[in-house]
């Protein structure tokens, strides 16, 4: 049986004022998400154990709840931000990418290699360990990384199912060699360590999280689910409208906010092309929020791309930011959508779930993750917090996922949040020093590197035979 979430805020500085309610276009207070299911609630003692049972505290935080209670919504309060841009990428996971950065919690080593490694169902007396990928192309439709794959990899925390849940590519990582650019960015800015995504599935359902705190019941990239209502109280871009702040979608190929095809219909205005981003970056005119969004076919490093295409234009959009004229007052987020089925070492921790709406998953009734909920982080994902206000030599160990976005939005201009995750998320200021402009002159990061090899062409034996553990022996 699903547990109600509480119907109520408790009487603190979060609670609205007396018959302040807001809709999914405007956004004037602080109430709770319209139409939340309550069940058996039994007054104040059921709603402290059932705040408890989903944060781990009595100290929820509720959907509607401003960052500072006593200030209206839109107040701005971190004058040195004027600009965030946020720049997902997609599918792969921290151990994948920066397993070796030498910063951060990556691989564990021994001679040299790393020592990570999973079972491999139907060889019993041997196991997988984590292996450098031959070449900077990936396999076709693997490793997997939906609903199912994804929890099979978790395992109940034991994360040893990567390989039965994705195949054996799951092993695989790339290093600073391949990478040079991200690792650049990685040893000069901060690393989010603790970054994961928003739940335990594919691309939509995350890239939902970013933008509305919730996936609404989406565990799957679906066409079919674009169209999709809204959740109750919208996404972000109803907030920043109602407010007027500026935001624009930069698009190569499609707009990534279109994963809420309501929410960007008759914004035609805020979705802008590629080309327009380097230009308005290099004017200086780029709006208060911005979304960067890669050539999804064959630049956003998602299998089968060649990821040194995605990390090319991930250093375009990077050095285009950090020498334009805004540099002074930007934070960018750099991220992953979801880890793309590639091995992680750290499991999921537990996580508030965002409202009452239950992942629709076609199973059979008992099956593993049958009892699983909105209620758990994805894997861990590459993120780099990058500003003139970042800290040096920072590696940001609190726990963030994608509605931490959300949350930093919401902290700048004070707005109410959307749901439980994102009115509970932690809001990256650990990352900045607005005391230190410590790279006030940006770095010099390391060249992308080249790769010529075609999608699809790894280059080699996937698992290569040094891999290959024998348990027995």
């Amino acid at each position: 049986m699903t547990e109600a979430l509480p119907p109520v805020p408790p009487p603190d500085d979060n609670t609205p004022p007396p018959g302040e309610r807001w809709s999914r276009r405007s956004f004037l207070g602080g109430a709770l998400v319209t139409g939340l299911a309550v069940a058996g609630t039994k007054g104040a003692a059921a709603r402290t154990a059932t705040r408890q049972s989903v944060l781990g505290s009595a100290a929820l935080r509720f959907p509607g709840s401003r960052p500072f209670p006593k200030l209206p919504a839109g107040a701005e309060s971190l004058p040195q931000i004027q600009n965030i841009i946020v720049l997902m990428m997609e599918n792969h996971s921290y151990d994948n990418y920066f397993g070796t950065l030498g910063r951060g919690d990556g691989f564990a080593f021994r001679h040299g290699k790393p020592v990570d490694s999973n079972p491999w169902s139907g060889h019993p007396k041997e196991a997988l360990r984590a292996f450098h990928m031959p070449s900077e192309c990936q396999l076709h439709g693997a490793p997997g990384q939906n609903w199912h794959a994804s929890h099979t990899a978790w395992n109940y925390g034991r994360n040893n199912g990567f390989v039965d849940g994705s195949g054996p590519v799951a092993m695989g990582y790339w290093t600073a060699a391949d990478l040079p650019f991200y690792h650049s960015m990685a040893r000069s800015f901060p690393v989010c360590d603790r970054w994961f995504c928003s739940t335990l599935c594919q691309t939509y359902p995350n890239r939902r999280f970013l933008l509305g705190g919730t996936a609404n019941g989406l565990v799957s990239t679906s066409v079919s689910s674009l169209t999709d209502p809204l959740p109750p109280n919208g996404i972000i871009l109803d907030q920043l409208d109602a407010h007027g702040i500026s935001w624009a979608n930069y698009y190569t190929t499609l707009p990534g906010t279109a994963v809420w095809v309501n929410g960007i219909t008759g914004r035609a205005g805020n979705l802008k092309p590629i080309d327009k981003f380097f230009t308005d970056c290099a004017a200086g005119t780029l709006p208060a929020v911005t979304f960067v969004d890669p050539d999804f076919e064959n630049a956003s490093e998602e299998d089968p791309q060649n990821i040194s295409l995605g990390e090319q234009f991930g250093a375009r959009v990077v050095n285009a930011v950090m020498h334009g004229p805004q540099w002074g007052s930007t934070v960018l987020l750099w991220m992953y959508d979801e880890h793309g089925g590639y091995y992680d070492h750290v499991p999921p921790p537990r996580a508030v779930r965002p409202d009452n709406v239950d992942p629709v998953v076609a199973r059979p009734p008992g099956t593993p993750d049958a009892a699983d909920l909105y209620d758990r982080y994805g894997f861990r994902v590459p993120a780099v917090v990058v500003s003139p206000f970042a800290r040096k030599n920072y590696v940001s160990h609190v726990v963030h996922d994608h509605t931490s976005v959300l949350k930093l939005i919401e902290t700048k201009w004070n707005l109410p949040a959307l749901t439980y995750r994102d009115a509970n998320a932690d809001n990256l200021l650990d990352c900045l020093d607005f005391k230190a402009a410590a790279f006030r002159h940006p770095p010099t990061l390391a060249a992308p590197h080249v790769s010529t090899c075609t999608p699809g062409e790894v280059g080699g034996p996937i698992p290569p035979p040094s891999a290959i553990i024998h348990r027995n022996s």
